[in-house]
């Protein structure tokens, strides 16, 4: 059997209508053709659709049956119409990140509110497994904007600037650290470094002070969440690196002190890497955005 959407339209009409003459009206066409329509497919079917000679004009057993179908089928198709009409229209579609920097939960969650409050219609998600993978992800589309710290030259990829952070070591009030004005290399060689599990290559701490001064903590001790590193940090567990927009955020402020690493500091960009062709999307752009003027609003928090 050969069927067409316009035969559940015009079996869902003749019910809705109650005659092929008005039905014929609704669906814009003549009442000839639209009878042709409906022998053509009962003759496809071997089944009478219509209870002949009923007024209103009836469907029969095997027209209900169709009828059904078509009230499955057709708001379907007309969502699928809605949302491909959005999708060309720049107002939906998908935003699924991968993040390289794990801190950066911190800032996105409220960057994330205000985008879905402006796209209900984006479908967005976060893939944290996919979080050191992640530019091959991107490539393969199995994920549509990446948060890094370290761009790469890849065809097809941009990488959008967002903002500049400082890593900041952070240590209890009571620790002897305290009492230095910025924090060196050689700092670190007796002191148990606790830091979020990833590997030493995304740590900022490492690529950009202990690695190159080959220097090593004497121990590390990988926590998940920022507010418990914060809290070993504050009770003189260890001592931690963390970006200037958790630290400033943190509650845990009269129990512990920052410093700069080095005299100067060190200073890091975020960048939202996405595939050229998606950069200009409408929504894609607005995401961005909101991730330059959001997050330094935490790092101005005293």
């Amino acid at each position: 059997m050969y069927l067409e959407f316009r035969h559940l339209r015009s079996i869902k009409t003749i019910h809705e209508a109650g005659g092929l003459a008005r039905a014929a009206d609704v669906l814009n066409i003549t009442q000839s053709a639209l009878s042709h329509q409906i022998k053509g497919l009962e003759d496809q079917v071997g089944l009478d659709l219509f209870v002949r000679r009923s007024k209103p004009l009836k469907l029969s057993a095997a027209g209900m049956k169709m009828l059904r179908l078509a009230e499955r089928i057709l708001p379907e198709m007309a969502q699928l119409e809605e949302d491909f009409s959005n999708i060309l229209a720049g107002k939906s579609g998908r935003m699924h990140i991968a993040i390289e920097c794990h801190a950066c939960f911190e800032w996105l969650f409220p960057v994330l509110e205000l985008f879905r409050r402006a796209w209900p219609d984006v479908d967005v998600d976060i893939r944290p497994g996919l979080a050191f993978d992640a530019l091959p992800a991107l490539q393969r589309e199995e994920v549509d904007l990446v948060i890094s710290s370290d761009p790469e030259d890849i065809q097809g990829v941009e990488f959008s600037p967002l903002f500049d952070y400082e890593p900041i070591f952070v240590a209890a009030s009571s620790h002897k650290l305290a009492k230095k004005t910025f924090i060196e290399a050689a700092d670190f060689r007796d002191q148990t470094l606790i830091t979020y599990p990833v590997d030493k290559t995304r740590l900022d701490v490492f690529t950009q002070l202990l690695t190159p001064a080959k220097v090593e903590p004497k121990s590390m001790r990988q926590v998940e969440l920022t507010a418990v590193i914060m809290l070993l940090v504050a009770s003189n567990r260890g001592v931690s690196v963390l970006p200037d927009w958790v630290v400033r955020d943190s509650r845990y402020q009269h129990d512990y002190i920052t410093r700069p690493l080095t005299a100067n500091g060190i200073t890091k960009r975020l960048y939202a890497a996405t595939r050229a062709e998606d950069t200009s999307q409408p929504f894609m752009s607005h995401l961005i955005r909101l991730a330059r003027t959001e997050p330094p609003k935490l790092q101005r928090r005293s």
